[in-house]
């Protein structure tokens, strides 16, 4: 209790009895074996059961980013963080602290989807008017579009392009994902770049933007997304029993200037050095 006798904390997530554990209000002995770890994320996040659409496409996000192989900085990180301290704990929590502008995370396109539909006063979504003045604003400003281009895919991206066809399979698709899509018709046609993708975390924030989860959310989403591949990579390097992985020497240009310590004290005004 605070001085003014009100509760400290207060949630809705879970509670938990002297038998039983409660989330968002089922008991959890309930859910196990009848929910699948998906719909049972929708629950907790959401607050509400999903929709049978719903759920599946909650599997499908979160089987769309598993693995980048040694092209993710968060993996890597995450292999040299355990080659010197072992510990699948240290390997995971490095590897989520790589998250964010550059690889990802996708909060900064959902928060641009919603505000920049929002702005634009647009209903339906797909105006090809307003996106392409709200392309100009960005250009204009110097400003990149999250979710927008990919250093491997060209034309299209086959993840983000699988994710389009269960979410308008499943009832998941609308007017922001629409939006987000004239958006990209714009910025390809004023840049004169058609290679550039919708990248699969630009198209997760448009469908979850439309699910209705908040920018932050996403990206906790992608992460557990993730998290599968990342166990992996940290299990076999775990297993490898390689040891204080350092950058080879010929990766490297090393700046080799030698100095005379003495003289450039001196010359610092050092005294009785």
């Amino acid at each position: 209790m605070d001085g003014q006798g009100k509760r400290s904390w207060s949630t809705a997530v879970s509670d938990v009895e002297a038998a039983d554990v409660f989330i968002r209000g089922y008991s959890l002995g309930d859910l196990i074996g009848r929910l699948s770890f998906s719909a049972a994320a929708y629950l907790l996040i959401r607050g509400r059961l999903p929709k049978p659409g719903e759920a599946r496409m909650m599997d499908a996000i979160l089987c769309s980013v598993l693995d980048y192989a040694l092209k993710k900085p968060g993996t890597v990180a995450a292999r040299y963080c355990v080659s010197a301290n072992p510990s699948m704990t240290a390997g995971l929590a490095t590897a989520i602290l790589s998250v964010g502008e550059y690889t990802l995370a996708p909060d900064d396109a959902g928060r641009f989807i919603a505000e920049s539909f929002a702005a634009a006063g647009q209903a339906s979504g797909a105006d090809d008017t307003a996106a392409a003045a709200e392309i100009d604003r960005l250009r204009a400003a110097g400003r990149r579009v999250p979710g927008f281009g990919h250093p491997n895919f060209r034309f299209t991206d086959p993840r983000a392009q699988k994710l389009k066809s269960i979410a308008q399979a499943e009832g998941c698709w609308g007017p922001l994902c629409d939006w987000y899509e004239a958006l990209h018709r714009a910025f390809t046609a004023k840049t004169g770049k058609p290679e550039i993708v919708i990248n699969e975390v630009g198209m997760m924030a448009a469908i979850l933007a439309q699910m209705g989860f908040t920018p932050a959310e996403m990206t906790g989403i992608a992460l557990m997304s993730s998290m599968p591949g990342v166990i992996a990579h940290i299990s076999e390097e775990l297993q490898s029993k390689v040891r204080i992985r350092t950058v080879p020497d010929e990766t490297v240009e090393y700046a080799r200037p030698r100095r005379e310590l003495v003289a450039d004290l001196k010359a610092a005004g050092w005294t009785g050095n």
